[in-house]
């Protein structure tokens, strides 16, 4: 081939696909450019409404991706590609990839699973995989909680859909469970009011539900009594180890005896 056949060869390439290739050039451009000012609008559009703050990323960041799936499908479009061998062939590189990441895929599952059916939302305090947090962050792979500890912990969204979730926000408060003994020889009366005074003015103790104080078991050496007052689910340590600590500092000033395990013998006369 000699160089002028070379010229021309070239000539007639440029002329055939020079003006395809400059186009696809431009709609790629101004196409990710559009895109980029689609998904800047919906994150606005997103800000003004009340929409749960754990979709927003998840939206944004789908939204995008599927744009320019498809501005690339157009472009390669433009350049004659044909593409119903390109569908075929992305759908056997998906099946591979789906084959090899079956893990991740049942993670991502987990995710829609999570956002579409929301057993928990951001801010929320749950327990789930052995962990109890508050939950930063709802990712379409992961979910990742503040535990009390203030340790972040990451968990895989496949394991946490499908196993057991105690949310204690759903209902707006929480119950504190606590259990003070009083010796049998005081008045039971009295040291309720005394623990029902100190509940009452903990600042983080809700007023309604109202809290209760009553005998739960006649144990060995004590009167066993639960107090039970409500609060946030944030408030929730803050609420059990005031009241414990209050608690046991009231009922000693009001003279109520906190007795230690004892056994009393009763030695018979020869």
């Amino acid at each position: 081939m000699n160089i002028n056949q070379l010229y021309e060869d070239l000539q007639a390439f440029i002329f055939e696909f020079g003006p395809k290739i400059l186009g696809a050039i431009v709609v790629w451009i101004i196409g990710s450019w559009i895109i980029k000012l689609a998904v800047k609008a919906l994150k606005k559009i997103f800000e003004r409404t009340k929409l749960d703050k754990s979709l927003k990323p998840f939206i944004l960041s789908k939204s995008g991706i599927t744009m320019k799936l498809l501005l690339a499908i157009s472009v390669l479009g433009m350049l004659g590609v044909e593409m119903t061998s390109f569908i075929a062939i992305l759908g056997a590189a998906g099946l591979a990839i789906g084959m090899a990441l079956s893990g991740t895929l049942q993670n991502f599952a987990g995710g829609v699973m999570i956002l579409v059916f929301k057993p928990f939302k951001v801010d929320d305090l749950i327990d789930t995989q052995g962990h109890i947090g508050v939950v930063k962050e709802i990712q379409i792979f992961v979910t990742i909680l503040l535990t009390q500890e203030n340790k972040t912990v990451i968990l895989p969204n496949g394991a946490v859909a499908n196993g057991e979730i105690t949310n204690y926000a759903t209902e707006g408060n929480i119950r504190v469970d606590l259990e003070f003994g009083i010796s049998y020889n005081d008045s039971i009366d009295e040291a309720k009011k005394i623990l029902y005074k100190v509940i009452e003015e903990h600042p983080f103790v809700l007023d309604d539900p109202k809290a209760f104080v009553g005998v739960v078991a006649l144990g060995d050496s004590s009167v066993n009594l639960v107090v039970r007052p409500y609060s946030k689910p944030r408030d929730y340590c803050k609420v059990y180890f005031d009241v414990y600590e209050q608690g046991k500092k009231a009922l000693d000033a009001g003279g109520i005896e906190i007795p230690f395990p004892q056994m009393v013998v009763h030695q018979a006369s020869s």
